[in-house]
């Protein structure tokens, strides 16, 4: 057992072959980070070329598999990648702990999004107009994709190689930066919206990484989220249509949209990052109590951060 982690306590940082102790271990976690994610993102358009060719789209329930295909290929290719540059098993990955861990994730994000859209809507900033049943194949294949896939990217690859290379705090900031800006160029995309992306999402997310050491809750909560407010609610999911639903959900037009999120979606909304902020927190503290948040003495000091450097995750 490694003094960066212990398992089943904490992020297995990676301690061998290319992110091995010694000289410049920061630069060449930052070079396999910028590679491995390259190389995940690089799979997933032949992957589904491959997929769609095989497997025709005509309908919703084949397109939906074709989704969670989409989003299963870049989990297994940095499963692979991980086995071979890194030499060890996945352990963020582990399948034993994925049923309780996912379902956890799920409650959690359908919870949290329920609050979200009850305190729009006891305020009076959201009309809700239920429809009745319709088909989910839609919302659930992507919001399945949308999680595996930038959870993959940006919590399995840049925030845990972030804190490889740099410890815990350029590691929440850097990650949730990036996926922040990520969501830039959507529809009704604004400052705000970038920024409730990054404190929310990326916050939130990189602490339930952090506190469990795997990723299953983290992409339930992702995807919960995203089908309950494009199914469940029928609002736009980061400004885009997630296609039929429940319910019609749409934002007061004469209300500001820091409250509401406009035509983005809740997600960008007042209550929305108060939610996920409460949230955030708590899982931070809770992390921080469980010591999963230190950084192993020395790291910095002596001039060639990474070599006997790197952040510690520590057993409960």
């Amino acid at each position: 057992m490694n003094k960066y982690h212990s398992a089943g306590s904490g992020i297995a940082l990676g301690d061998r072959r290319v992110l091995q102790s010694g000289r410049l271990r920061w630069l060449r976690s930052l070079a396999w980070m910028v590679g491995l994610f390259a190389l995940v993102l690089l799979a997933i358009g032949p992957g589904m070329t491959m997929v769609r060719h095989i497997l025709p789209t005509g309908t919703p329930q084949l397109a939906f598999l074709a989704n969670v295909i989409s989003g299963a290929i870049a989990v297994i290719v940095y499963a692979l990648m991980v086995r071979l540059g890194e030499d060890r098993h996945p352990d963020e990955l582990a399948i034993k702990v994925a049923p309780a861990q996912l379902t956890a994730g799920l409650t959690l994000g359908a919870a949290m999004f329920g609050t979200v859209m009850a305190i729009l809507m006891t305020f009076n900033l959201y009309t809700v107009d239920w429809l009745g049943p319709a088909p989910a194949w839609r919302a659930g294949g992507h919001a399945i994709q949308a999680a595996l896939i930038e959870e993959t990217l940006v919590r399995a690859i840049l925030f845990r190689l972030l804190w490889r290379a740099f410890g815990p705090v350029l590691a929440f900031s850097g990650s949730a930066a990036v996926f922040g800006v990520s969501h830039i160029f959507n529809p009704g995309a604004t400052i705000v919206s970038v920024l409730c992306i990054a404190l929310e999402a990326g916050i939130m997310l990189g602490a339930l990484y952090a506190l469990t050491g795997r990723l299953w809750v983290s992409i339930g909560v992702h995807a919960a989220w995203n089908f309950t407010q494009g199914y469940v609610f029928g609002a736009a999911v980061s400004g885009r249509d997630a296609g039929p639903a429940l319910a019609h959900s749409i934002a007061r037009p004469d209300a500001s949209v820091l409250l509401t999120g406009g035509s983005f979606g809740p997600e960008a909304s007042l209550p929305a990052l108060l939610v996920c902020a409460s949230i955030g927190i708590g899982t931070l503290w809770l992390a921080w109590k469980r010591h999963r948040l230190e950084i192993a003495t020395g790291s910095i000091s002596d001039g060639r951060m990474g070599s006997e450097a790197a952040p510690t995750v520590a057993a409960a």
